[in-house]
């Protein structure tokens, strides 16, 4: 009879001996099942040297019968059900969706204190090792490897320190591959065979997940060594970026040089590490005004939805009869409010006011235009009243289409996820056949209908707005690189539509895009890319080669607007120094011997570029900042020259200004000691 496990990190590394084969392969993930079996797999997941991550199974329990399972939820929306238990047992369907919102909620609650608002890991394609500590009957790592099959691994194995021989082998229909450390017979219990098998809490699974997270922040998503400096001149990667790059010390002379790099592209793209930094906003503000006032740009695109940044347009055009840029900016509604509605953006949208009122009659004007995908009502709303407008019977016909939705309430996520789990069926051939009609009608439009030029091309993009944000939010519950995927194409297409637009209505279409450098940085020079992911930058790249450039944004500390968690109030929260060894510390450390901010040119063949060619870790926050969990949250590796063509390094940061009350209150400059994890 096998000797008990001390305790369950015991059970975990002698767990870890059977699964030597996994270790330092590549696209290996280890899952473990809380609360009980992270500490296991946390030892898995250090011995094989790959990423840990929670993945959660809730029971679904037979009514007034609860030890009796009929199905289980786990992470990332999916839902599991044995219909041979319901069937037989006469459940009805209602009293399923019962116990599911009860058990939702608190695996919901679980997901955010493990996790908060970072997004399970992606496993599409991945081995994948689920862990727990033992089985008794088996039922929760079964609900959970289905769930999981949902995902797509091309690999999956069950891994437990002791289970029943019986239970064991059963597990094989289910997985790829089961091993069990031991599987003493009798059996009796899980706990039987350890020494120690107290409750595992909630405080020692964030503690097991950050520390991995830790221990993943030294693995560089390519397997090189990163050089000190250059071999051909000596410097080291500091002095060589002080010596290469720029200064910029708040004059309208600090552009001069990028304007003169960014020479004849049609497109310029110009990022941000944040989505709330005032510096950011305003730089971006002072080099698109040279751009629309020097070379002409028509057109500022936007990472926001097409009908909020739509008002916007019109004002700016002088086609509204909003009073101001305040006003203009009032259908930007939807968390993150801040991110548009600020001071910075206000000013900008004024000043595109100004300007173009200025201009002498018949000039070309410059537009204002959104490019993402959130708004799937309010588009579906756009369209029907363009149609209300010229034709009443298409709207009647636009009306029944877009009814598809409506027993799915105002939250999209709603209809993905039934959709998903096969509840309801999916609305694409709806959408799809309203974007069809939309193109049919604007090339015969009814004589008598009097359209301005943008009307027409307002309300098809609308329609493909629609049809896009439809299989988004189906998207989101396969997993991360299929919805990012899906999003960042249709920002590019929608780019596309509107050159085409411009050039037809202007005679030219030069566009200044402002997004995430996670959006605008060239995906295949990133983590991203080796995770099957792609972005805009890269697609605007592969699109218009040579009339591409690209603008990346960089902090070392400071404080940003940004929420605790999603659809959370606006903080004025600390940005933590950069990690040693990251780009933003490299930059940092230049910038303090070039005693500026700097403007960092990545072209050509130089000390630089040299210096820099290796991958390094990158910051990247978004509208949510998690500075307890900041390695795991935010950072990801990158090769900057292969990314970007060019870097604003703005060493210390403060946060942008919303137009909207709210406490706002700044954060204290340090986090306690003792939360999360004590580090």
């Amino acid at each position: 009879m096998p000797v008990p496990f001390r305790d369950r990190s015991d059970a975990g590394q002698e767990l870890a001996s059977r699964l030597g084969q996994y270790r330092n392969r590549p696209g290996v993930v280890v899952l473990g099942l809380p609360r009980g079996g992270i500490p296991v797999a946390a030892e898995v997941a250090r011995a094989l040297d790959a990423p840990l991550d929670a993945f959660l199974v809730r029971k679904l329990g037979v009514p007034g019968h609860e030890e009796l399972a009929m199905g289980a939820i786990a992470s990332g929306g999916l839902r599991v059900l044995n219909d041979e238990t319901i069937r037989d047992l006469g459940i009805p369907a209602a009293a399923i969706d019962a116990v599911e919102a009860n058990e939702r909620r608190e695996l919901t609650r679980r997901e955010r204190l493990y996790r908060g608002a970072k997004a399970p890991l992606d496993i599409a394609g991945k081995t994948v090792i689920l862990v727990d500590d033992g089985l008794a009957t088996g039922s929760t790592m079964r609900a959970g490897a289905l769930a999981l099959r949902e995902r797509n691994p091309a690999w999956l194995v069950g891994a437990v320190p002791v289970a029943s021989r019986g239970v064991c082998e059963a597990m094989r229909d289910v997985v790829d591959e089961m091993v069990c450390a031991e599987t003493p017979e009798p059996f009796y219990a899980v706990g039987l065979w350890y020494d120690n098998f107290g409750q595992t809490t909630d405080d020692e699974v964030r503690s097991a997940l950050a520390a991995a997270e830790r221990r993943m922040a030294a693995a560089p998503f390519l397997s090189t060594t990163i050089p000190s400096g250059d071999p051909r001149s000596g410097l080291t990667a500091r002095d060589a970026i002080a010596h290469g790059s720029l200064p910029l010390r708040g004059e309208r002379a600090d552009h001069g040089p990028l304007l003169e790099r960014i020479g004849k592209a049609e497109i310029v793209l110009l990022g941000e590490a944040t989505h709330g930094t005032h510096e950011f906003y305003r730089q971006r503000a002072a080099i698109t005004r040279r751009l629309v006032e020097e070379h002409g740009f028509n057109a500022v695109a936007v990472e926001a939805d097409w009908p909020d940044a739509a008002r916007v347009n019109r004002f700016v055009r002088g086609e509204s009869d909003d009073p101001d840029a305040a006003s203009a900016l009032g259908d930007f509604e939807r968390f993150p409010r801040w991110m548009w509605r600020n001071d910075d953006v206000l000013a900008f949208v004024q000043w595109l006011r100004d300007y173009n009122h200025a201009l002498p009659p018949g000039a070309v004007k410059t537009g204002f235009y959104g490019v993402d995908l959130y708004s799937l009502h309010r588009s579906i709303e756009a369209v029907i009243a363009y149609l209300g407008k010229v034709d009443p019977e298409a709207a009647q016909r636009a009306r029944a289409r877009y009814g598809c939705f409506d027993d799915f309430g105002d939250n999209p996520q709603i209809y993905g996820q039934m959709v998903s789990l096969g509840i309801a069926e999916d609305c694409e051939n709806e959408v799809v056949g309203q974007l069809v009609e939309m193109q049919r009608l604007a090339k015969g439009m009814a004589p008598g209908v009097e359209l301005t030029p943008d009307e027409a091309f307002f309300a098809e993009q609308n329609a493909r707005v629609a049809r896009n944000a439809e299989a988004y939010y189906r998207a989101m519950f396969r997993g991360r690189a299929s919805s990012w995927n899906l999003r960042d194409t249709h920002m590019a297409d929608t780019v596309d539509a509107l050159i085409a637009h411009l050039a037809q209505r202007d005679g030219r279409a030069r566009i200044a895009i402002w997004a995430h450098n996670s959006h605008l940085g060239d995906a295949r020079a990133t983590e991203m890319g080796l995770n099957g992911e792609l972005n805009l930058g890269q697609l605007m790249r592969e699109r218009h080669p040579g009339q591409t450039y690209s603008v990346g944004f960089s902090t070392y500390d400071g404080t940003v607007t940004a929420a605790a968690d999603w659809d959370g109030p606006a903080r004025r929260r600390r940005v933590q120094p950069a990690l040693p060894g990251s780009y933003e510390d490299l930059l940092h450390e230049a910038s303090a011997v070039a005693e500026s901010d700097l403007l960092l040119p990545l072209h050509g063949d130089n000390a630089v570029i040299e210096s820099l060619k290796e991958p390094r870790l990158q910051r990247a926050i978004g509208v949510i900042y998690k500075p307890e969990t900041e390695r795991f949250s935010h950072y990801f590796h990158a090769i900057l020259p292969r990314q970007l063509d060019a870097v604003l390094h703005l060493d210390r940061t403060s946060a942008v200004q919303p137009l909207d009350p709210d406490p706002g209150h700044e954060e204290p400059d340090e986090t306690p000691e003792t939360w999360p994890f004590g580090v």
